[in-house]
């Protein structure tokens, strides 16, 4: 029984899946049960900050930062949604003749194509979906920030923020899958290697290991919230 070139995808494919999944589990674990050495939760902890120390003095502060992050959301959002239309366009010309070059190793089949086209799209249609959740928070957050005459509990907007920049990180999750299974069109050794570098860039970026601030709230007899200092 003689070796073919088709099986290297059954191999490398599943492994650099494999790697890019496990260390999410892992970057998830480590979110949910420390969220300080993680570089996700070092940013929410400012994020909480921030929103504490945003008061009515600042609120066109507060109103331009937010609009900074919707139309980052609302541009990768763009992105997303354009490079899925552009996929399925291509799908459905049967253009694909460019991945069936002997060039490539490994299969380059009409149904492995296929299956490639749609993890890729699934990709970046998730992204499109988290980048889009992630613009809808902030503009609530938005929303709650600029209402008149309303007192509006401090822990309402964290809550509004720290998710739009949850779905943010997803979203920016979901494009990094989606740049490996494009290399997956060139073979599966290069999808592999850029999983197994991928992952050792990303776990360089996640990690943190500032020390975070001492964090203490402080009850405003006024208002009746609770305002955040820090103490580095």
């Amino acid at each position: 029984m003689f070796f073919k070139k088709e099986y290297l995808d059954l191999l490398f494919v599943p492994s650099g899946l494999l790697i890019m999944f496990a260390y999410h589990l892992f970057l998830l674990y480590r979110y949910l049960n420390l969220p300080h050495k993680t570089a996700m939760g070092f940013e929410n902890f400012y994020r909480e900050i921030w929103v504490g120390k945003a008061d009515r003095r600042e609120l066109d502060t507060a109103l331009s930062v937010l609009s900074s992050n919707i139309s980052a959301a609302t541009f990768l959002a763009t992105v997303s949604l354009t490079l899925s239309s552009l996929i399925g366009a291509w799908l459905g010309s049967n253009s694909d003749t460019v991945f069936r070059s002997n060039l490539i190793y490994g299969d380059t089949r009409p149904a492995t194509i296929s299956i490639k086209y749609i993890c890729l799209l699934t990709c970046f249609l998730l992204a499109f979906a988290c980048f889009v959740q992630s613009t809808r928070h902030f503009v609530h957050a938005n929303y709650l920030i600029s209402t008149p005459d309303v007192d509006i509990p401090v822990d309402y907007v964290k809550r509004a923020v720290i998710r739009g920049g949850d779905f943010w990180s997803l979203g920016l999750r979901a494009l990094y899958f989606a740049l490996n299974l494009l290399l997956w069109f060139f073979g599966p050794i290069p999808m592999f290697i850029s999983s197994a570098v991928m992952v050792l860039i990303l776990h360089f970026l996640d990690v943190n290991t500032k020390p975070v601030p001492h964090h203490h709230h402080h009850f405003d007899k006024i208002t009746g919230h609770h305002r955040s200092s820090v103490i580095v």
